[in-house]
């Protein structure tokens, strides 16, 4: 899950002016943590205390307003009935890594990301895109290698994995669907070999970076299972203390 804040961080200030090389100061005072980081925090919330994710989700919104929630979302956070909205936006992929760490089988995996999602993005991409978010993570932190990961997101979403990274580096624009950004995240995992470099490739490729880099770093942890102490520190430093909070009692129970 810290990997997943990390890249959202690191990717906050490179979201509308990106960077495409992988040659960059991971951090800058402007780095900050976004609506990826919140919204992941309240999927952690729900999981460890059991609450509701729809009415978690506007809570924790409504408590760090301006964080760059998108504009559906944002009528939504404040609606009364809070109904689904038939999204297909990559929001429901950037919130989900901490279902990925929290379920011992595949099948209770998927379920629970389903669950996650269904609260505001019911559209089959948007399902989708948080699914196989999680199954990578599930994948990778049960030991299974890239090419095992790759097959399984490939056959059972029938996301396009194969693209060469110069080539989205060259190409890849703004996008915030899920079809748009997700199987991107996951090649930058793919392409990786450590999870800083992780980090560094998801943000070199454009796009969405914040969402991008996050995804992609919630992915990077489960798989390397080893994040440098200097990033995580970092990182912490930019999280209000309720943040820091949630995720020692995450790793605690999950991790």
């Amino acid at each position: 899950m810290l990997g997943a804040v990390i890249g959202d961080i690191v990717g906050s200030i490179y979201e509308f002016n990106n960077h495409r090389s992988k040659k960059f100061e991971l951090f800058d005072s402007r780095s900050t943590f976004t609506d990826d980081s919140v919204l992941s925090f309240a999927t952690a919330k729900v999981l460890l205390d059991g609450t509701d994710y729809a009415q978690t989700y506007q809570e924790f919104a409504r408590r760090y307003p301006g964080r760059g929630y998108g504009g559906n979302f944002s009528l939504w956070i404040h609606s009364e009935n809070a109904l689904p909205y038939n999204s297909f936006g990559n929001g429901s992929a950037m919130r989900v890594s901490p279902v990925g760490f929290a379920y011992n089988t595949l099948e209770e995996t998927l379920k629970e990301a389903r669950r996650s999602a269904m609260v505001t993005h019911n559209h089959p991409e948007g399902v989708k895109g948080a699914q196989a978010v999680a199954c990578a993570i599930f994948l990778a932190r049960s030991g299974e290698n890239k090419t095992s990961i790759k097959r399984e997101i490939t056959s059972r979403f029938e996301y396009d994995l194969s693209q060469p990274i110069e080539t989205i580096r060259l190409i890849n624009r703004f996008d915030e669907t899920c079809q748009g950004s997700v199987p991107e995240a996951i090649i930058a995992f793919l392409k990786s070999d450590s999870f800083e470099d992780a980090i560094r490739t998801a943000i070199s490729i454009g796009g969405d970076s914040d969402t991008i880099a996050c995804i992609t770093g919630g992915i990077a942890q489960a798989f390397y299972q080893d994040i440098p102490e200097w990033i995580a520190q970092e990182a912490k430093l930019r999280l209000p203390l309720e943040f820091v909070e949630l995720l020692g009692r995450f790793e605690t129970k999950f991790m």
